[in-house]
């Protein structure tokens, strides 16, 4: 299959479950925006027909935690099933009280009253882009469902390049201009949105940057939407999260949830901390008024287990600390395999990404496999090979870099066994099934490359030896 028809392949994958809905501000108007699956789902999905037809796969685009739930969760899920009655829009007070104390141990001071809960952190993020209005502005690359998001909720999504190394967090003083241009033509930017630590690079942003952004949203005006969900997972104990609510408290919102700390993603419940002042007062009458419209109230036995899980006993918070290794070791090692191909990436620093840059192939794929864009590697990949990855274009990125998000948080094992066997391991690089997949993921960066050995003989580099 050559290069365009591997991107056709690619835009297969992520829109065969199209649909369409009529565009909210031409209510009435034969106006209809196309929405596709979220490019994450779609390649999972992808992968998963490949592995009903007997097909191999390594699966390396799907950002799922990937790793068992935690017998005191479990516990604490059916300590709430008797709760069957429809609870406060905004949460229970139990649940809220206890992601209050969660940030004030994290140096954000938190009133209670200005915490909502919903049934995960998308649906919340989206109804504070409808409660906010106007157009956002993001990172290039960011998660894919920030500009999907504003595009359904009928405004469009400034996309900013990153800093190296810096990502989740647009670059000041490009968001300046960008927003001053935009407002230029008429457009009504209100909002920011930051990643910290970051999907899909897996970096994390220094404080200065972080000032910086903050600064520079309340020179403009903008409201700061922080989503930290990976806030918890930073590989390495010394490095510390920086929330733009740091600096800007007046006109932050900070988001979280538990599908990534503790693996519980189809359990579907986030917060997110409004801040202290008429701003935030605001904003939590406006979403709660979108919120009763929506989802009524989060899940009860849900929110008995998230208010447990946010008070942090001890063995939660060593089996999060536990998951950070494991992702941080498995990510680093998959950076390192493609590094070792002539991939130029960050090292990760955080979550269960990777996001390399093939740039060094473009010569080779084009006149090889007729690859010159994003998709149509990673098309390549999925098809040839069984590799699901995501083209950086789906994040942002210019659709002709040859960039990916590559996500490792499903190595981990095919059963509950082998992923807590590599959970508690010392060595999980060494357990056979991650080990067949680092193995299986060189062999096809080897076919699929070009195969001269480093220029300066000493061996392939680390990741970490090319981090900007």
């Amino acid at each position: 299959m050559d290069g365009s028809g591997q991107g056709e392949l690619w835009n297969r994958v992520h829109t065969h479950h199209g649909t369409h809905l009529r565009d909210s501000h031409l209510c009435g108007a034969d106006h209809f925006m196309s929405v596709t699956v979220s490019a994450t789902l779609a390649v999972n999905e992808a992968l998963a027909e490949k592995r009903r037809r007997g097909l191999p796969v390594l699966p390396l685009g799907f950002g799922e935690a990937g790793l068992p739930v935690h017998p005191a969760m479990r516990e604490a899920l059916a300590a709430g099933g008797d709760k069957n009655a429809y609870g406060p829009v905004a949460g229970a007070a139990e649940l809220r009280d206890a992601a209050a104390g969660y940030w004030q141990r994290r140096g954000l001071p938190t009133d209670p009253d200005l915490v909502v809960a919903g049934p995960g952190s998308k649906p919340l993020l989206y109804s504070l882009l409808l409660s906010l209005g106007g157009d956002t502005a993001a990172a290039a690359p960011s998660w894919v469902s920030y500009a999907a998001q504003a595009h359904l909720a009928g405004y469009r999504c400034l996309q900013i390049p990153t800093a190296p190394a810096q990502g989740g967090v647009p670059q000041p003083e490009l968001l300046a201009a960008a927003v001053g241009r935009a407002r230029a033509q008429g457009r009504d930017v209100r909002s920011v949105i930051v990643t910290a630590p970051d999907n899909p690079t897996g970096t994390l942003a220094s404080e200065a940057t972080v000032r910086r952004l903050a600064e520079t949203a309340r020179e403009l005006g903008l409201v700061v939407i922080s989503d930290e969900i990976y806030r918890d997972l930073v590989h390495n104990d010394g490095e510390r999260v920086h929330s733009a609510a740091e600096f800007a408290p007046e006109r932050t919102v900070v988001s979280t949830g538990l599908s990534k700390n503790l693996a519980l993603g189809g359990w579907r419940l986030g917060v997110v901390r409004l801040p202290d002042s008429d701003l935030g007062r605001s904003l939590r009458a406006d979403l709660l008024g979108v919120a009763s419209e929506i989802w009524s109230s989060p899940a009860a036995p849900i929110q008995q287990a998230a208010a447990y899980a946010f008070t942090e006993p001890r063995e939660l918070t060593a089996h999060i600390r536990r998951s950070a290794r494991l992702h941080g070791t498995v990510a680093r090692a998959a950076a390192d395999r493609f590094a070792a191909a002539g991939a130029m990436a960050a090292a990760p620093q955080a979550a269960f990404y990777s996001y390399p840059d093939l740039e060094a192939w473009r010569d080779h794929l084009a006149r090889r496999h007729g690859v010159t864009t994003g998709a149509e590697l990673t098309g390549l990949l999925l098809e040839e090979y069984g590799v699901g990855v995501l083209p950086g274009s789906e994040f942002g990125d210019s659709p002709h870099a040859l960039r990916m998000r590559v996500a490792t948080s499903l190595l981990y094992g095919e059963t509950e066994d082998q992923r807590a066997t590599a959970l508690e391991s010392d060595d999980p690089l060494a357990l056979p099934w991650i080990a067949d997949h680092l193995d299986r993921l060189s062999e096809v960066l080897e076919l699929v490359g070009p195969r001269e050995a480093p220029e300066d003989g000493a061996g392939p580099p680390t990741a970490a030896a090319r981090c900007d």
